[in-house]
């Protein structure tokens, strides 16, 4: 037993991206987006997946939990990382992690993020990063607890 990463099936792809962006827009506007700017920025996320594939330096897994005495695997969630910048071909970001709501709290988010960071060492990577929104307080305690520090931070405030 234990967690592991395995890329994404094609056929499971197109449902991922979908529920992806489903979250990352409705995560966008609870940070205080309008609908319309947070629609722009997912859109712009289509250039990471011409033709609905992963382009090249962009990783999509899902997480599983190794089944008993090698029974099926059980998956968890979902994991992507990539590179954003290709004059820093070493700084690897988590562009999207999210585990099924039946599997939270128990360590699968972690799990993932330990993953993420061998998988992105592996192929050259002496950094990872990611953006988390000021709202989701467990995904922020997660990532301090895993040694992750912040290196900007953007606040707003509503004028009426």
């Amino acid at each position: 037993m234990g967690t592991a990463l395995r890329p994404m099936p094609d056929d499971a792809l197109g449902v991922w991206r979908a529920n992806a962006e489903a979250h990352y827009l409705a995560e966008r506007i609870a940070a205080g987006d309008t609908p319309e700017y947070a629609a722009k920025r997912v859109a712009q996320s289509q250039e990471y997946f011409p033709g609905g594939r992963p382009a090249e330096g962009q990783l999509v897994f899902q997480v599983v939990e190794r089944g008993e005495d090698g029974g099926d695997d059980t998956v968890v969630g979902a994991l992507w990382i990539g590179l954003l910048d290709p004059d820093q071909p070493t700084a690897w970001w988590v562009l999207d992690v999210e585990i099924d709501e039946e599997h939270r709290g128990k360590g699968y988010g972690r799990a993932a993020m330990r993953l993420a960071e061998q998988e992105a060492r592996a192929r050259g990577g002496d950094r990872i990063g990611l953006n988390v929104f000021g709202p989701n307080t467990v995904a922020r305690s997660l990532y301090d607890s895993l040694g992750y520090r912040v290196t900007a931070t953007n606040m707003t405030k509503e004028l009426r």
